[in-house]
């Protein structure tokens, strides 16, 4: 793979070099935004623990201008987020983009919730976006300033039942990029937030993308196709770039017209 200047997708010279990082990037919608960066010329560093799918992502983007990096990391366990994150610093330099994607879907019954559960869900889909900004922000800011983009879900609009804790947490999503939207803004550090609809992830159509499932999205979308990851992280270059300098506090749904 290389850059190709004939490509019909946009170019952005402003990332160029970057250094980006993605948390859950080996598969779905984060494997897209791993690609999707490193084809701009990115210093991409991603963290995830699925070490194959890693493995073979770096694999085949080995022709990029810089080979993306993997790092493994439970994004639960924040001594090693933090750890992480500093190695990449160390290696790369300054973070200029953080991507906070890693997330888990898994069905749930309201009625077993438990304490312990709830506990889980949120450290995997809400804690460590908290707190890998909270890592990255200080050479962000001494760098002058970055971009950090959330991965919400237009699950909690709809709202969507049968996993309840997950919907919880990316509804609280919005409202952590709006407070620390606000928070960074004198840094002239951007955060905003992605809300995906039904992305048509490997993980979507192993577990539920039933053919009545499928005619059920399509049925509500306006646009009346399937939606795929490289359609997200096309969004999320033009958040990360300097194109987008002046947007912050902002929440960009991409569902094909679901909601």
């Amino acid at each position: 793979m290389q850059l190709d200047s004939t490509n019909r997708f946009a170019l952005y010279p402003s990332l160029r070099d970057r250094v980006i990082v993605v948390t859950g990037g080996a598969s779905g919608i984060g494997a897209a935004m791993v690609e999707q960066f490193a084809l701009q010329g990115s210093r991409v560093a991603f963290l995830d623990l699925a070490r194959e799918l890693a493995a073979e992502l770096v694999n085949r983007l080995r022709a990029v201008p810089h080979a993306p990096l993997f790092f493994s990391c439970d994004v639960t366990d924040v001594a090693r987020l933090r750890g992480a994150l500093a190695d990449i610093e160390r290696r790369l330099g300054p973070v200029g983009v953080l991507v906070n994607n890693a997330a888990s879907d898994d069905r749930h019954d309201f009625e077993r919730v438990t304490p312990d559960y709830w506990d889980e869900r949120m450290a995997v889909n809400l804690r460590h976006y908290f707190f890998a900004t909270q890592a990255v922000v200080p050479a962000m800011r001494s760098a002058g300033g970055g971009s950090v983009i959330n991965l919400g879900s237009i699950a909690w609009v709809i709202p969507s039942t049968g996993l309840p804790i997950y919907v919880t947490a990316k509804a609280a999503i919005v409202g952590l990029t709006r407070t620390l939207a606000h928070e960074l803004g004198a840094s002239r550090i951007r955060v905003n937030c992605i809300m995906p609809g039904a992305i048509l992830t490997e993980r979507q159509r192993r577990l539920w993308m039933t053919p009545e499932y499928l005619s059920e999205i399509l049925g509500r979308q306006a646009l009346k196709r399937e939606l795929m990851p490289e359609e997200v992280a096309r969004l999320a270059l033009f958040l990360a770039a300097d194109d987008s300098s002046a947007i912050t506090n902002q929440s960009y749904v991409i569902d094909g017209g679901w909601v």
